[in-house]
């Protein structure tokens, strides 16, 4: 078991145009939403979803594609690893953050642009 770590891979839809942030340093970093939906049939018959949401970040070169190719809609794979942090918001409240930082993006489907 010491070769586990800790790694995440989703299949899903963007929930929004990813937004890409220049920082001071020079590097680039791209935060975006993914939706995965789980569905099943519960004791009625009835088809549920229950769908999910993940923040995603993908830094340098992720950054890039997913500011050329990933649009809100966009059906995309992902790898990355699970990470938490915790900040203060405006009214001095503790707030916890769980996140995927990407290592890999796969673009899925077809374009979404007609030319």
């Amino acid at each position: 078991m010491s070769t586990l770590r800790n790694k995440v891979q989703l299949i899903g839809n963007v929930g929004q145009d990813p937004v890409i942030t220049n920082l001071e340093s020079g590097k680039r970093v791209a935060r975006l939403t993914l939706a995965t939906n789980e569905h099943y049939k519960n004791n009625q018959g009835e088809r549920i979803t229950n769908t999910e949401w993940h923040t995603l970040i993908g830094w340098g070169k992720l950054a890039d594609i997913i500011e050329g190719f990933v649009t809100k809609g966009k059906e995309i794979a992902i790898e990355g690893k699970l990470t938490s942090r915790s900040y203060e918001d405006k009214e001095g409240n503790k707030r916890y953050v769980t996140e995927v930082v990407l290592n890999e993006i796969l673009l899925l489907g077809g374009t979404t642009n007609e030319g």
